[in-house]
């Protein structure tokens, strides 16, 4: 074994697969490579091993490794019998060990104090510090430690002897990691000055750098003296002869004074503070970090003092730290380091006129405006817990924005009036900042920003109205569309104080300094009927303080009221809120008594042109749908005319607005007509209205060619208004439980057990008035909040039934309950009083199986809903109101509140008592039928649009049954679905135009229409919304979300963007462990937390085998499994990954018998159709078929267990097989995805059949003249058709018709036959297979969230590869290699001019897979990093080596780029195959 920590000499001539072994032990320390150490070094440790080869195949280095660990974990193992025993034993020899070192260092003491022969001291001190490098502190004393320290004083003046000097500081610095006490004796015995002296005047560079290093160990304990010794200076005055690590010792110690500074003006500081803004310009992150850390505390330091601010900045700060803040800077900071400089700034520009001039003429808006633009609020926080909003970054730049834009100075503030004299005298750079800032602002209002940024942005919003005295101002705010239902009209609907007043005084100042610019705009886009809306509440209802509940709270001991969020700092006697109760009521009142009239609000001349117009046409569509069904022709006509000119008022110049829009009720009654008045209504299989779901049909596809017959433009416009539409209208509320601390509680109900998170306190008292039930208790009882209330029925059920129980299972139930409430009232129930409880859990393991269960208990909860239940369930009512049995109890309880509040829910709401009454549920038959199940291909063809469409109803539980954005929701989920359907609403449209005679030849039956971008229908609001939410502390599973988080995500999950989607599917599915922390490419101990892990060992020359055995073993147990390969000696992350894409291009084999043919595919090579792998037919009577099915159940186990463990395939499905995986049904148009040529042709036979239809219904021999019937010139029966599969003449179509040939008369069976055969009876058994594998690992029903191209992403990444000019953002270099060193720049040339193949293959080599994760090399982690190879004298002959699991290319310093891209060309096409130590 090699050592830990030494670093291994690169073997010359090594293979061209050289991919280094993750367990191998040669990382040096710091940087990358430690993390990459601790990550991977000991990645055995816990373990199982289990192979599909024999035990003989492990190659001797692995078996040496796991010797070694059995014999680490054995020792001192505290599991063993004898643990006891040895421990007693090892700890008499360490109090041995210990008196031993007490003589040594004793005699030692001894003998250096008398010595004067200096190679004696030599000999002593080299004693000294191997005795002080092993020994421990009970080996040391007060006493010992005083000698030592000054006789280690003594020696370090040495004057003449360097190695005396170096031995001495050496064994001071050991002393002090030893016995950290002894750093007192040493500053009593001058030590500081003395190390201080020797780096003022370095004569050997070694004793300056041992100097440095006991002087950091020092600093961290005595910080003062440190200090008054002038230790800043010392350590910094040559600080540029030193190495990289050397400086960071350096830094650090400086870092430590300052962390504890006196309250005294610190002079000694302030010297320091040219040499510590000369080292923010140096590359090492971790140098810089440390700088600005310093740098920051000083200003905390000096910050009452302008003087001192003045002189920070006279050195070069300001520059130095907006270089900092520069996206593209070669150092990047950590995030909060990064936030630091933020607030250093904001500090400097508070106290010093120097800084806030400076910081304008650098154009500081631009860069703010580029951090807020590319930082986005929320997906970058990474961690479970609630994040405080002042440690956001966004937080920190708006309170650096309203620091540079300074209120009316008050009285003689000379710094207040110095700032506005400054900005009085140079508007212009006013109007430049307001020219960055307002933009990206008014954006991060409209995108559902927490309350606490909100009010930031309108605070600066406000602020800058009032300082600009220019009317530029007029055109920059009108370009935000700060009067639009997004901005002021959007924020006067929240229910918070603070927010309103600030929209308010920003209303007030733009009508009188802007009025004629404003008024008009203010009434278009609604801002004045939103202040009408709040003179018409009750006075001071809108006075809700800002929850800890709601929309992003911070803890109250640190900001009371949002009055303080964006203060420089927050004294206790002023926590108490500014803003009166009747600011609102006042404000809005004075509003609409100066600026308009009473007309305006109280008659129809308030209403705009455009929004008069809009209301007719409104009225005019919903009379249409009165008009009789029969009358289709009339409804067509009326329906173009109406359609037409709403689109034509949507793009006149004037443009319509979202307020304009919304009032009309455009919306609602084109949702109307469209879905026939259905759209609102819940239906159910056999209701009347079904049989008007044809007409539907009908009325979607002509809407569908009308809105593409001009391309995308149109859909897009419409798509972008009811977006706009939604995030005014919506009020979805953010509820965080912050007072839910994770703990360890017992819930009694309803099953007795331990769970990880807080309880719920009820009492279940029974109703009044009811008598068919028992009293339960009179005591509170503990709830599992994240519990159905179904469960809760069924426990309670057994208890409170007053008629006998006859079954065993429900008086074991009773029992049960019984026990479970003894044990509750026994161990917390000693008084209403009582806080949550908390005892500890019996084992961690029940923690995770409590985990495990909440991942599954909505399938638990909807697969008991669809049995029959014959015990009746109870009926439970919180303060008279029904609660939903389909929620958890924390779901209802805060449903419940949400109602009866209409907003705010505080702490307390959730974290108190609760009585919830029950009674007996009336026996209601419940159908449980789909109204779209799946069916044959004999259905309509609208079959597949309208169960997407109708098959959830839109869940809006907390809004009441039909709000106003209900029917905004409908139409964007109807045009995502016209979208999505798109080919197939168009083709049939022609089909029967063709038919019909309206189309007369098959050429025009081609499609090439182009659908909307996905990315156009997702909302940036809510899903900033979800994502605040997913932070949350107690989204521990869905269960633990509100209702219309879950309620959404069902009906409309394209509303969310595909990070926040795989955030949900990964909490819903494998719980919370990996949900924050991005699984894909990443090694296993840093994604799975507590998850255990097992080692496989795979064989490559039966890789399928190997899988199958893998699957076997471990494929349903939730464990994240590693691969190894037999005789390599490689394990961990890039193993594993590339196995699974061994297996993925394993499944292609054409041999198999899985996949449809490809003509394209060489023998012998892996099935890549360029449609993608879709499921050959199979007749069931087939010998081979069973075989076939076996390796669709392995393929879903396989694809499953890769999703679970975070790993990436390669394996090409098409879009109409990820359909399928969906659940989705599938058409005739589904084959356009699979065989072009085989739909093309379909389509025209369908159309011919169609048009012999329309002919023969309508018994005309004129027309049937008329009309062509023939198949391009050929009559149907001259084509020669039989009932045999095209491409698998083995698979009958139709036992009817085996031996008739095609004809116009059966034509339009032979295609249903085909697409009968392609997509649906032909492969229901395969798919059947693969749905069977795939739920031994996890339910697939978790998939349907996402659409084709997303779970095309999530299995395989991404399609595009590199992306060029990101490239640098995302690779790291390292050990001896900078972004702007010559091979770096020629590998970035090469991997520019890479190929597509050749880009696979680069990425294989380094990272074991040949495709990025989901995000790109963004998300790959660890980072690639890019380091120097030290190999040979000769580095031209040396190829690039890799080490996979940390993404690690070692390359050689090529002379040239031709030399570097032969040799990295050959090592990425030929170094594949083995993992070998390099």
């Amino acid at each position: 074994m090699e050592n830990r920590g030494q670093k291994r000499m690169e073997v010359v001539g090594e293979p061209p697969a050289d991919k280094r072994a993750c367990n191998s032990q040669d990382f040096t320390s710091g940087g990358s490579s430690a993390q990459a150490q601790q990550a991977n070094g000991n990645t055995d440790a816990d373990m199982d091993t289990s192979s599909s080869a024999s035990p003989s195949s492990r190659s001797d280095g692995e078996q040496d490794r796991e010797e070694e660990e059995e014999e680490e974990s054995d020792y001192g193992s505290c599991d063993s019998d004898d643990a006891d025993p040895r421990r007693r034993v090892l700890q008499r020899y360490q109090r041995g060990r210990s008196t031993g070192d007490q003589l040594k260092l004793k005699s030692l003491a001894s003998r250096l104090s008398e010595e004067n022969d200096p190679s004696l001291q030599l000999t002593g001190l080299t004693e000294l510090c191997e005795v002080l490098s092993f020994c421990t502190e009970d080996s040391l004393s007060i006493v010992m430690a005083d000698l030592l320290s000054r006789v280690l004083v003594k020696l370090a003046k040495h004057e003449s002897n360097a190695d005396i000097m170096l031995l001495a500081i050496r064994a001071v610095t050991y002393l002090c990691d030893v016995y950290p006490r002894s750093v007192a004796f040493l500053v009593k015995h001058e030590t500081i000055p003395a190390l201080c002296q020797r780096l003022l005047t370095i004569e050997y560079l070694d004793v300056a750098e041992q100097c440095l290093q006991a002087l950091e160990k020092i600093s961290r304990d005595q910080p003062v003296a440190c200090l008054n010794a002038g230790t800043i200076m010392a350590v910094l005055s040559y600080i540029d002869f030193f190495s990289t690590s050397i400086q960071r010792v350096a830094v650090s110690t400086v870092v430590n004074i300052c962390r504890k500074l006196p309250p005294e003006p610190p002079s000694p500081v302030m010297d320091a503070v040219p040499v510590l803004c000369n080292l923010l310009q140096y590359e090492d992150r971790q140098l810089v970090e440390s700088v600005a850390i310093c740098l920051t505390k000083i200003a905390d330091q000096v910050s009452q003092s302008p003087a001192m601010l003045d002189q920070l900045c006279s050195h070069g700060l300001i520059h130095q730290s907006t270089h900092l803040l520069n996206l593209n800077s070669r150092t990047t900071l950590s995030q909060p380091v990064y936030n630091g400089v933020i607030g250093l700034l904001r500090k400097l520009s508070s106290g010093s006129t120097l800084a806030f001039r400076t910081l304008y003429e650098l154009n500081i808006g631009y860069r703010l405006k580029e951090i807020i633009s590319t930082y986005d609020i929320s997906h970058s926080v990474s961690s479970t817990q609630p994040i405080h909003p002042c440690s956001n970054q966004v937080h920190e730049v708006l309170k650096l924005v309203i620091e540079l834009l300074p209120a009316s100075p008050v009285g003689d503030n000379q710094l207040a009036l110095e700032k506005e004299s400054f900005l009085v005298d140079q508007p212009n750079l006013l109007q430049q900042f307001g020219a960055d800032m307002l933009p990206v602002m008014t954006q991060v209002l409209k995108s559902g920003a927490s309350v606490y940024v909100s009010y930031g942005c309108l605070s600066a919003i406000h602020k800058l109205t009032c300082l600009s005295k220019s009317d530029d101002l007029v055109e920059l705010l009108n370009n935000a569309n700060i009067s639009s239902t997004f901005v002021l009209a959007g924020i006067f609907s929240r229910k918070d104080h603070h927010v309103v007043v600030v929209a308010l005084q920003i209303a007030e100042v733009l009508l009188e300094k802007y009025r004629d610019a404003f008024l008009n705009s203010f009434i278009k886009e609604g801002v004045f009927f939103a202040i009408a809306a709040l003179l018409t509440s009750d006075r001071g209802q809108q006075i809700n303080p800002v929850s800890g509940f709601i929309q992003g709270s911070v803890p109250k001991e640190i900001v009371k009221c949002l009055c303080q969020s964006f203060e420089g700092s927050v004294s206790s006697s002023s926590q108490t809120c500014k803003v009166g109760n009747d600011s609102v009521y006042i404000l809005a009142t004075r509003i609409k008594e100066s600026f308009f009239g009473r007309e305006v609000f109280d008659s129809q001349k308030g209403l705009t042109d455009v929004l008069q117009n809009l209301k007719n046409l409104s009225a005019e569509l919903n009379d249409l749908v009165t008009v009789p069904v029969d009358a289709h022709v009339l409804h067509g006509e009326r329906f173009f005319s109406i359609w037409n000119q709403i689109m034509a008022r949507l793009k006149e110049r004037e443009s319509v607005s979202t307020f304009e829009f919304t009032e009309s009720g455009v919306v609602k009654a084109l949702a109307n007509y469209l879905s026939n008045g259905l759209y609102e209504r819940k239906l159910s299989k056999g209701d009347p209205e079904c049989d008007s779901l044809p007409l539907v049909g009908n009325r979607f596809e002509v809407f569908t060619r009308l809105l593409w017959s001009d391309g995308e433009a149109t859909p897009s416009a419409l798509i972008q208004k009811l977006q706009n539409s939604l995030s005014s209208l919506e009020n979805y509320p953010i509820v965080l439980s912050q007072f839910l601390k994770q703990r360890n509680c017992f819930a009694a109900i309803p099953n007795g057990r331990c769970i990880s998170y807080p309880v719920l306190r009820v009492r279940f008292a029974k109703a009044e008035g009811e008598t068919c039930l028992r009293d339960y208790s009179p005591n509170f009882v503990t709830v599992d909040p994240l519990c159905y209330l179904d469960a809760v029925s069924q426990c309670l059920w057994p208890q409170v039934n007053l008629e006998p129980l006859n079954s065993v299972e429900a008086k074991d139930q009773a029992i049960e309950c019984q026990s479970s409430q003894l044990q509750s009232t026994s161990i917390s129930c000693q008084g209403e009083s009582s806080s949550h409880m908390e005892i500890d859990c019996p084992n961690a393991s029940q923690l995770q199986e409590d985990q495990d269960h909440l991942i599954d208990s909505g399938e638990e909860n909807s697969s008991s809903s669809k049995e029959e239940d014959v015990r009746p369930r109870l009926l439970f009512r919180l303060e008279g109101l029904e609660l939903d049995p389909s929620l958890t109890v924390y779901q209802a309880i805060l449903s419940h509140k949400l109602k009866s509040e209409n907003e705010t829910t505080n702490d307390s709401k959730l974290s108190g008592h609760h009585t919830i009454t029950y009674e007996r549920a009336p026996q209601l038959a419940v159908s449980h039928e789909n109204l779209f199940p799946l069916r044959s291909m004999d259905n309509d063809e609208h079959h597949p649009f309208l169960s997407y469409l109708f098959a959830h109803r839109l869940g809006l539980r907390h809004k009441g049954t039909s709000p106003p954005e209900y029917a905004i929701l409908f139409l964007l989920k109807s045009l995502e679905g016209m979208n999505r359907f798109l080919f197939q609403l168009i083709c049939h449209e022609r089909i029967n135009a063709f038919g019909e005679g309206r189309l007369e030849s098959l050429d025009d039956l081609t499609v090439q229409v182009r659908p909307v971008p996905y990315a156009e229908f997702v909302s940036s609001k809510l899903t900033e919304k979800l994502e605040q939410q997913l932070r949350d502390s107690f989204a521990v599973s869905p269960c633990g979300l509100p209702p219309w988080f879950n309620d959404l995500m069902a009906s409309c999950p394209f509303l969310f963007s595909f990070e926040v989607k795989s955030k949900y599917f990964r909490l819903a599915a494998f719980g919370p462990q990996q949900v924050h922390n991005q699984p894909q490419h990443l090694g296993s101990s840093n994604v799975h937390g507590s998850l255990p892990r097992k080692k496989f060992l795979a064989c490559r020359e039966k890789i399928l085998e190997s899988a199958a055995k893998m699957m076997e073993l471990h494929g349903t147990q939730k464990v994240a499994v590693e691969v190894a390969y037999s005789e390599e000696v490689g394990t961990g992350l890039g193993p594993t990954l590339e196995f699974y894409t061994l297996v993925s291009r394993a499944f292609q084999n054409p041999d198999l018998g899985m996949w449809r043919s490809d003509p394209s595919s060489l023998a012998g090579k892996p099935m890549v159709p360029p449609s993608g792998l879709f499921p050959r037919p199979w007749s069931a009577t087939s010998a081979a078929f069973p075989g076939v099915l076996q390796k669709f159940v392995l393929l879903g186990t396989v694809v499953a267990k890769a999703l679970q463990d975070g790993r990436v395939l390669d394996i090409p499905f098409s879009k109409t097989f990820y359909k399928l995986i969906l659940g989705q049904e599938l058409s005739s148009f589904d084959i356009h995805f699979v065989d072009p040529e085989l739909c093309k042709t379909l389509v025209e036979l369908q159309a011919l059949a169609r048009r012999r239809k329309v002919i023969s219904e309508s018994q005309s021999d004129v027309r049937a003249a008329k009309c062509d019937l023939s198949f391009r010139g050929t009559k149907i029966e001259d084509l020669c058709l039989d009932f045999s599969l095209p491409g698998y003449t083995d698979y009958v179509l139709s036992p009817r018709f085996a031996n008739d040939m095609v004809n116009l008369g059966n034509l339009e069976e032979y295609v249903k036959a085909i697409v009968n055969a392609t997509v649906c009876n032909g492969i229901k058994k395969q798919v059947e297979a693969f749905r069977s594998g795939f739920n031994k690992v996890f339910p697939i029903e978790h998939l349907k969230i996402f659409n084709e191209e997303e779970l095309e992403t999530l299995l395989c990444g991404e399609r595009d590869l590199f992306n060029m000019n990101e490239v640098l953002d995302h690779i790291k270099f390292d050990h001896g290699y900078t972004s702007s060193s010559p091979p770096v720049q020629n590998l970035l040339e090469i991997m520019h001019e890479f190929d597509k193949e050749q880009q696979r293959a680069f990425l294989q080599f380094v990272t074991g897979c040949p495709r990025l994760p989901p995000g790109g090399l963004a998300s790959l982690s660890p980072k690639l990093t890019i380091v120097r190879k030290h190999g040979s004298d000769s580095s031209e002959t040396d190829l690039p080596s890799v080490m996979t699991c940390a993404n690690y290319l070692k390359l050689p310093p090529y002379s040239s780029k031709e030399k570097m891209k032969e040799k990295l060309i050959y090592a990425i096409t030929e170094g594949q195959g083995s993992f070998h130590l390099s």
